[in-house]
């Protein structure tokens, strides 16, 4: 289906970011395209307002504001895409990228560590360890009668 006629961006079975609430730019890239790098707009910038999306749960918004808070400005999430020639395929790689963001960001944490203690063997192959260090130091000191 192309792009302008998708009803959103589709993260997961149960969320999917309307197309109401990306916006995009456009400006020239700086990479590959020949003559046509000074006369094409094939950069993309993908914009989303997360703090303000109405799709997100409180507790799904709090989880991505949180866990992706160094890329966001004042809650906006910004993706740029220009390692293609066609401006259509930066577009499909920062609605890729976004999607990648989001997936990762509302997975839920892992549960914590329960600690252990050392395992019995561990524990006597510190002390061999140990009595292995004494008896070296032991033979360098002089003998004592």
């Amino acid at each position: 289906m192309p792009a302008a006629h998708r009803p959103g961006l589709r993260v997961d079975s149960r969320l999917t970011i309307p197309e109401s609430e990306l916006s995009w730019r456009f400006s020239r890239s700086s990479g590959p395209g020949g003559q046509g790098v000074n006369t094409a707009d094939s950069r993309v910038e993908l914009v989303w307002d997360v703090a303000g999306s109405a799709v997100l749960s409180p507790i799904h918004k709090e989880r991505i504001l949180e866990r992706l808070s160094g890329r966001l400005v004042e809650g906006v999430l910004t993706i740029a895409a220009s390692e293609h020639r066609a401006q259509l395929r930066n577009r499909d790689a920062a609605r890729a990228r976004l999607v990648s963001l989001v997936v990762e960001a509302l997975r839920p944490p892992s549960p914590p560590r329960r600690p252990t203690g050392p395992s019995r063997g561990s524990k006597e192959r510190r002390l061999k360890a140990k009595k292995h260090r004494t008896d070296i130091k032991q033979l360098r000191r002089p003998p004592h009668d």
